[in-house]
């Protein structure tokens, strides 16, 4: 399964650690809607957080500034997510993306990534000194 489209798209004022590791946002469209989209988010978020200290998640619309990343804000549009060492959780249920424990299971992975950017910015701290 190939997207129809596929464009990349920057962060906005992403902290200098987390530019550095290349956090992007990708949009991918896709034309034929029988498609499962489920299944193959799944495969997507599997393969990016397989064999490295990774978040990824996909979303219905994206948000463009780190700060608003995984929040509760943005929580409902939130479809997918994996971190490292775990197996990708997608949902298509809109009930339960609104619900209150799809907005814990999203802030559980937004700590991750302040985990990542911690430990990025702590070995950024420690080369500096050696």
């Amino acid at each position: 399964m190939v997207p129809d489209a596929f464009l990349t798209f920057p962060l906005l004022e992403q902290p200098e650690a987390i530019e550095r590791l290349g956090l992007v946002s990708y949009d991918m469209d896709f034309d034929d809607t029988s498609l499962d989209l489920r299944e193959y988010m799944g495969a997507v978020l599997r393969y990016v957080c397989a064999d490295t200290r990774a978040v990824a998640w996909a979303a219905f619309e994206g948000a463009f500034h780190y700060d608003e990343l995984l929040t509760d804000q943005v929580a409902h549009q939130v479809y997918g997510y994996c971190t490292t060492g775990t197996e990708p959780v997608v949902e298509w249920d809109t009930a339960a993306l609104r619900g209150e424990e799809w907005r814990h299971r999203i802030a559980k992975a937004r700590a991750v990534l302040d985990a990542l950017l911690s430990a990025s910015e702590m070995r950024d701290r420690k080369s500096r000194t050696d």
